[in-house]
């Protein structure tokens, strides 16, 4: 590619993002396990490593390292169930609560737009209907869905366990596409891939225990009912940059409602999700996963909603740190430099209109955005 004119370099390279986005959506039920697959791989690596340095058999240390991951769902599992039983078990209550708000909030739309209770009634009745079509829509194709999540959840202990016994000949093949003088490159792209995969990954392990207790335990102070529901259940959506964190919100308001007949509770929940969310973005999660690699909030947001599009709720999740091994590629091949600013975080002070310097691709330029903007370059290890 390097003696093609700069427009049919462009064009190649949008050719390819088109490409890229049609395998993706047409394969991803090929390729969402196998990338999930290979992120948790990496997160088991240190185990993995723990246990062959112990002298171990390298199917004994793969093997131990899944007992570990699969005891961890296991409870995750169970804490889930224990908290919707209890949620199940509120359920008369919950019905008499949704009953009462409706019943307030119809009189006070009755109050102030004369919309009078039977044509709410009427209104509720027609959009219950459709919702109910829509839902045997939906129940009609579960069967699949719930068989291609079973496939999914089978498949990954297997890949899981593949692609770390056969590690030493997938980096052989990798190596193997370029040439011999671009290897110290591609070890630097590999080794700092793992880093930064590792480090995003224990971090948001570490991010949904802190925000579950903290946001749970406080809750559970106030006196909310279902508050460590609520706590997991925005930990976990919380993931999901931007979106998600919205999503959690309202549905800690509809379970909140749900459970009270007063209002202050549902204040309570968006103060306290408000505190904890400001901590988490401020103080916690950059002390945590560091600041080694940063993506901007316009490509964080765009990859999530491109993510989901192309591969559902677990392209969303998987977004980010597939953007963060991206930049680092793009970082370090000269021709894709411009891709990895896009992703980048690294902002000039002023603009490259005014100041033509900030026009360049110079490694100094980008070492010295890294400084102003308190991005750490990453160690080898």
């Amino acid at each position: 590619m390097q003696g093609l004119p700069i427009t049919v370099r462009r064009s190649l390279e949008l050719i390819g993002i088109y490409f890229l986005g049609v395998i993706i959506y047409v394969g991803q039920g090929i390729i969402t396990p196998l990338l999930t697959a290979f992120f948790i791989a990496i997160l088991l690596l240190p185990s993995y490593r723990f246990f062959r340095k112990r002298k171990l058999p390298e199917t004994i240390a793969i093997s131990f390292s899944l007992l570990m991951l699969v005891i961890i769902l296991g409870l995750l599992i169970w804490f889930f169930s224990a908290q919707f039983s209890r949620l199940i078990e509120d359920f008369p209550q919950i019905k008499h609560n949704v009953m009462m708000h409706l019943n307030s909030l119809s009189g006070w739309i009755n109050e102030k737009t004369n919309f009078s209770t039977e044509r709410q009634l009427a209104l509720i009745n027609e959009q219950s209907n459709k919702l109910l079509n829509y839902a045997g829509g939906f129940l009609g194709g579960a069967a699949a869905s719930l068989t291609s999540i079973f496939i999914f959840v089978g498949l990954l202990p297997i890949y899981i366990f593949l692609l770390l016994f056969y590690k030493n000949l997938l980096l052989r093949f990798v190596f193997m596409w370029f040439p011999e003088n671009h290897h110290h490159k591609v070890e630097e792209v590999l080794r700092e891939s793992e880093i930064i995969i590792k480090s995003y990954l224990i971090g948001l392990l570490i991010q949904i225990s802190y925000i579950t207790f903290l946001l749970g335990f406080s809750l559970m102070i106030i006196g909310i009912k279902h508050a460590l529901l609520i706590g997991i259940i925005f930990a976990i959506l919380n993931l999901i940059p931007y979106i998600g964190a919205l999503i959690g919100n309202i549905i800690g308001v509809l379970l909140t409602l749900s459970s009270s007949e007063d209002l202050w509770p549902v204040f309570a929940v968006l103060i306290t999700i408000a505190v904890v969310q400001f901590l988490d973005n401020n103080i916690l999660m950059p002390r945590i996963v560091g600041s080694k690699v940063k993506i901007n909030a316009l490509a964080s947001i765009v990859g999530v909603i491109v993510g989901g599009a192309l591969a559902g709720i677990s392209g969303m999740f998987l977004s980010l740190p597939l953007i963060a091994v991206l930049k680092i590629v793009f970082d370090r091949t000269h021709h894709l430099q411009q891709w990895g600013v896009l992703f980048g975080d690294e902002k000039p002070k002023y603009s490259p209109m005014s100041f033509p310097v900030f026009r360049k691709k110079s490694k100094g330029v980008q070492r010295e955005l890294e400084k102003e903007n308190k991005i750490e370059p990453t160690e080898k290890k």
